[in-house]
């Protein structure tokens, strides 16, 4: 969408920690707060993210790109400093001081302050769409046909970020997504 939209299509990503939604550990747990020794399924992309962040618009792009399709299309392991380190790498940010920033604790700061305000503002998994009217929508799809995409994206802003009487739309499951990658 960036490469047809350039500058009109403006994205703020930020962090949310879907172990933490997802915890049975109640309320006072923070997977944030677990230190070294806690095995994560996410925080180490997450803060990837944020050190990719650091090194500019373009860094920050390339390392999205790189690390949402090792993980929906690939479907490599990205859970590990290693693997981040690595879709860095191939994304052409500077090692040293993606590391820097990955390993820094205040990153973990970070991603609790964001999946904080994102809760705040009914956020309750990803991908959620925040609009700047305030309207907000979760998507849950698959990978359009390269010819659709823009499309799709299209008929999903002017729902999503125009239409606030749209509660919830969701396909009766199956049969979907039966047949939906054909």
């Amino acid at each position: 969408m960036k490469s047809e939209l350039g500058d009109d299509l403006q994205i703020n990503w930020r962090s949310f920690a879907l172990e933490q939604v997802n915890s049975k550990e109640g309320d006072d747990w923070k997977a944030w707060d677990q230190g070294a020794k806690y095995t994560s399924r996410g925080l180490w992309a997450l803060r990837g993210g944020i050190a990719a962040r650091a090194q500019g618009e373009d860094a920050h792009g390339a390392y999205m790109d790189k690390i949402l399709h090792a993980k929906h299309v690939e479907r490599e392991d990205i859970r590990s400093r290693e693997a981040v380190i690595g879709i860095a790498e191939s994304a052409g940010l500077d090692v040293a001081k993606f590391t820097a920033i990955l390993d820094d604790p205040r990153s973990l700061e970070t991603i609790g302050n964001d999946h904080e305000s994102a809760v705040e503002i009914g956020v309750f998994g990803t991908p959620t769409f925040v609009f700047e009217n305030g309207t907000s929508a979760f998507l849950k799809m698959f990978t359009p046909p390269e010819d659709e995409s823009m499309g799709a994206f299209n008929d999903f802003m002017g729902i999503a970020s125009g239409r606030k009487y749209f509660g919830e739309l969701k396909r009766p499951q199956p049969p979907w997504p039966r047949d939906v990658r054909d």
